[in-house]
């Protein structure tokens, strides 16, 4: 495999050719410090575009505030927001999802571990958690709907949380994991029900002071 160039900006080295090597070079001084990616059973992904401020980073702050915000009250385990590692052998997957939520039941059983990187502290996490969140980008439509949607399946995680605010109105789907793949919550009421918070959460949006739109993740 020969070196790959990307807009004379960022450099995949001709060694990085499976999830091992990706991996090891996920945790290199190499590693670019901007921009998103990911190995997809496979393929690298790779998404050098601006984080939109509204559509994508208001909403995945939205959830994280309120998701950690309830696994602390619950002493639940851990929520990780985006940047994080996550790595899965049997999927041959590593990617840095929006949101991650990891009980302490999975740390103990084995299920996930966290993975210490070359200098210092845990830097990625490796196997399997309860719940991902990913949020729709005008680049990310067939890696979040189709590729990772598999790739998380194959898994094992139980639930994954697709957002789309990238119209007039915003939407939440929680996938709920089955044998033959993951299947759609259903809406009651405009309540999604989470079997891995055992709560329902409704996400809406609304206009803020100057115009923009503000959401809001509402629990029951």
């Amino acid at each position: 495999m020969s070196t790959i160039v990307i807009q004379d900006s960022v450099v995949i080295p001709a060694w990085v050719g499976d999830l091992a090597t990706f991996r090891r070079w996920a945790q290199s001084e190499e590693f670019p410090e901007h921009g998103w990616f990911s190995y997809l059973g496979g393929e690298i992904w790779v998404d050098l575009s601006m984080e939109q401020l509204f559509s994508h980073n208001q909403v995945k702050i939205r959830f994280a505030v309120v998701l950690a915000g309830l696994v602390d009250a619950q002493r639940l385990g851990y929520f990780f927001g985006d940047r994080a590692l996550l790595s899965n052998p049997r999927a041959n997957l590593s990617t840095e999802p929006d949101g991650i939520f990891v009980s302490y039941t999975a740390i103990e059983s084995g299920r996930l571990r966290f993975l210490e990187g070359a200098e210092s502290g845990f830097t990625e996490l490796e196997g399997t958690p309860e719940m991902v969140l990913e949020v729709l980008s005008p680049t990310s439509v067939r890696k979040d709907t189709v590729r990772l949607r598999d790739l998380y399946w194959q898994a094992g995680i139980l639930e994954y949380w697709l957002v789309d605010a990238r119209g007039p109105t915003a939407s939440l789907n929680i996938l709920h994991y089955s044998a033959d793949g993951y299947v759609a919550a259903d809406l009651s009421e405009g309540w999604l029900r989470s079997g891995v918070f055992d709560r329902q959460f409704q996400f809406s949006q609304q206009t803020d002071p100057l115009g923009h739109p503000q959401y809001l993740l509402a629990v029951r």
